[in-house]
């Protein structure tokens, strides 16, 4: 687009002395200056729906008019509408309900997001996926489980099926019959025949295991997690 450029000074003519052929305003003088004008005006844009060619350049704080949501024309957007459409893009992402999460920052997604109310979700729990074919998972923000381990009950047997131990005392033969306590017995008439006495076999069951506090937790990360509530 061109602008218009005075090709004459008619305002140097008027300090010229008279009789000086210059002080004359020529017909081709006004012609051109004319043509400038034309040319100058027919290379502009309209006011109205002007249709720019080239690499138009807005000037900085220009102001435009915000287009309705859902416009998807060729219409230039605002900053505004972008805002507006980036905050209902998001609200979409984010329906009530919807958990976010952030591993590092702890700012309500109310700030970070701009829109909604957010409350703090899960402190201390980990997300499982519904399962309607589950008790324990069939409900929606059903809890349960435990951070310490309970041992299932059980026993414990020993069973002991009896053995014999023989041994010399004194030149008499001896017999220690087994179980829980083993009672040993003479075999022979006369001195210590029918003597008896009692000793218990020393079998034990040891004890073994640790602490079973905090010790039912999978491996984790712990993140920052937020319920849109509103």
């Amino acid at each position: 687009m061109s602008n218009y450029t005075k090709a004459t000074n008619f305002a140097t003519k008027d300090a010229l002395t008279s009789g000086n052929p210059l002080k004359i305003v020529k017909g081709t003088e006004i012609n051109t200056e004319f043509d400038n004008i034309q040319t100058a005006i027919a290379t502009k844009a309209d006011l109205a729906s002007p249709t720019f060619t080239g690499t138009p350049t807005l000037p900085t704080g220009t102001i435009g008019v915000t287009q309705s949501n859902g416009n998807s024309s060729t219409a230039l957007a605002t900053t505004a509408f972008v805002q507006a459409a980036a905050a209902l893009t998001l609200a979409a992402i984010y329906p009530i309900g919807s958990i976010y999460t952030n591993a590092t920052v702890s700012t309500n997604p109310a700030t970070l997001l701009g829109f909604g109310t957010w409350t703090a979700f899960g402190a201390g729990r980990v997300m499982v996926g519904f399962d309607s074919g589950n008790a324990l998972f069939d409900t929606a923000e059903e809890t349960g489980g435990s951070a310490n381990a309970i041992t299932v009950s059980h026993t414990h047997t020993l069973t002991d099926s009896g053995h014999n131990h023989n041994f010399n005392y004194l030149a008499y033969n001896w017999t220690v019959q087994g179980g829980t306590n083993a009672t040993i017995e003479g075999n022979r008439s006369g001195a210590g025949a029918g003597t008896t006495t009692t000793a218990t076999t020393g079998i034990s069951v040891d004890s073994a295991g640790s602490s079973g506090t905090n010790a039912n937790y999978q491996p984790y990360i712990t993140v920052y997690i937020w319920k849109r509530t509103a």
